[in-house]
């Protein structure tokens, strides 16, 4: 009788939390979706350690210059890194985002900005506190690049994006 009761609690907590998912993912904006056209992807596990706030990871191609299509919800950020030897190109498609290298003022990302990102650069990007952002990122192959990631970007720090 105990295992029956178990069960079905466990079936309950698996039923109520799919349906926080389902939920969860129903707040994404419909223009926003629209605009996304790449697509949400699945939930960025390989690297949640190096964000703060849920990212999306749809990966486009992995032959020769790796090309996703990156989703972050509001307020979510990478921590600052750095790519060794090849660099990196943002193409943001959809929400309002910032990029920010070391030492220099954020600058706002909206659908259509390019960032080319040289190689031995300290930057972080990510969502608006307001809005979803989503951009394709393309990395520059060259011989023996690698990317280092470092400390997250401070709640102080991203207070000071206008």
């Amino acid at each position: 009788m105990k295992t029956k009761k178990l069960l079905l609690a466990l079936c309950a907590f698996m039923i109520m939390g799919g349906n926080a998912v389902m939920a969860q993912e129903q707040t994404i904006p419909e223009e926003f979706a629209k605009e996304n056209i790449f697509g949400l992807g699945e939930k960025n596990v390989a690297y949640q350690q190096y964000f703060i706030g849920q990212s999306y990871l749809n990966p486009l191609t992995k032959e020769r210059v790796g090309t996703a299509n990156v989703t972050f919800e509001p307020g979510c950020r990478n921590n600052w890194h750095i790519h060794h030897k090849g660099g990196q190109i943002l193409l943001v498609t959809a929400g309002r985002g910032y990029y920010q290298e070391w030492g220099k003022p954020a600058q706002e990302l909206k659908p259509g900005d390019v960032v080319n990102i040289a190689p031995e650069v300290k930057h972080w990007h990510g969502a608006a506190p307001d809005s979803w952002f989503a951009h394709i990122a393309i990395e520059v192959p060259a011989e023996g690049n690698s990317n280092e990631w470092l400390e997250p970007v401070t709640d102080e720090e991203y207070s000071k994006l206008k």
